[in-house]
């Protein structure tokens, strides 16, 4: 919901970086030109593309765009998308993924930048089908010039959001059966967890914290609806003056709110986790600090809109077990 957000600042967050996960090298291929990293290797690749869905048009943030035959090549430059495509069996599609790509391990990952595409870079690759978060730089009309297709998949604000890109990844692949699969599956276990949740006493407040400066995200955000199906009160709402969703909060507005729960979405970026949030000054008062609710998440997880978000909803679930149970 990277650089997620770029270096966390707050122009990348208000830039849609979440999409992203960190910042990419200038030099957007290793040694200077493609590897050979085969796309498939330990990855879910499934059966090939169905060559007979194809011509296929599937909407690209908005615009309708034709894929005349099933890719071949494919270059993805979000992790979101990446994961999606090894989800739904592309995963032997994928040529090349940029540089925030972390996931499968087996993604051919590149020094390709998602944040600061570089056509020439992305063409060595000679894809015919490019995946990207958004238009950056004029990447769609520079790419469509050449006769190569560009999908966008935005940053998601609603599950609905996550399985439409599904869907729309499927098309575009050639693999509409898998990512039906995948978003009913998602679908099945995202419900079955918040269903099994036991509901606290009263309403659990918390503060989702995207970097130790913290910058957080409000309810309006696809990470918000992630809480908002436990029925948890956003501590941020009130302070995103500037109603870009993801605000940044002072130390004591925080102290004032006294969450239940603090979920830390930057313990691999930032190393933070409960040790070193209960030394921050005034923490030691906050209800999540006296009381465990302190939750580490991963925060690549944490920031992005595909199928590994069910393994978030499982960890809220737990936090919110936890701490309702130890509600007097």
């Amino acid at each position: 919901m990277r650089s997620v957000p770029l270096l966390r600042s707050a122009a990348a967050l208000l830039l849609g970086a979440l999409v992203l996960t960190g910042c990419g090298d200038s030099d957007d291929s290793k040694d200077g030109k493609p590897q050979d990293t085969p796309a498939a290797a330990g990855g879910s690749t499934g059966a090939g593309p169905d060559a007979k869905a194809f011509p296929a048009t599937v909407d690209s943030g908005g615009t309708k765009v034709t894929i005349a035959s099933a890719p071949k090549k494919i270059v993805s430059l979000t992790p979101t998308a990446t994961e999606m495509l090894f989800a739904i069996g592309a995963g032997s599609q994928v040529t090349a993924v940029d540089d925030q790509s972390n996931f499968p391990a087996s993604a051919p990952k590149t020094k390709l930048s998602g944040f600061k595409p570089n056509i020439e870079a992305i063409t060595n690759y000679t894809p015919d089908l490019v995946v990207a978060s958004d238009d950056i730089d004029g990447l769609v009309a520079a790419l469509n010039k050449l006769r190569i297709p560009v999908v966008l998949t935005p940053a998601a604000k609603t599950f609905d959001d996550s399985y439409a890109q599904l869907t729309t990844l499927g098309t575009a692949t050639g693999h509409s059966r898998e990512a039906g699969e995948v978003a009913a599956r998602m679908r099945t276990d995202i419900a079955g967890i918040v269903a099994a949740t036991p509901k606290p006493a009263r309403q659990l407040s918390y503060f989702h914290e995207l970097d130790n400066t913290l910058y957080t995200s409000t309810s309006k955000t696809f990470i918000g609806q992630v809480y908002a199906q436990f029925g948890l009160k956003n501590i941020a709402d009130e302070a995103d003056k500037a109603g870009t969703g993801y605000p940044q909060l002072s130390a004591e507005y925080l102290v004032q709110a006294n969450p239940d729960l603090v979920f830390l979405a930057d313990t691999k970026c930032c190393g933070q986790n409960a040790d070193v949030v209960a030394k921050r000054p005034g923490w030691d008062t906050v209800n999540a600090v006296r009381n465990g609710g302190v939750v580490g998440l991963d925060d690549d997880i944490a920031s992005r809109w595909g199928p590994r978000v069910v393994d978030l909803v499982r960890a809220v679930s737990g936090a919110v077990t936890k701490a309702g149970a130890t509600q007097g």
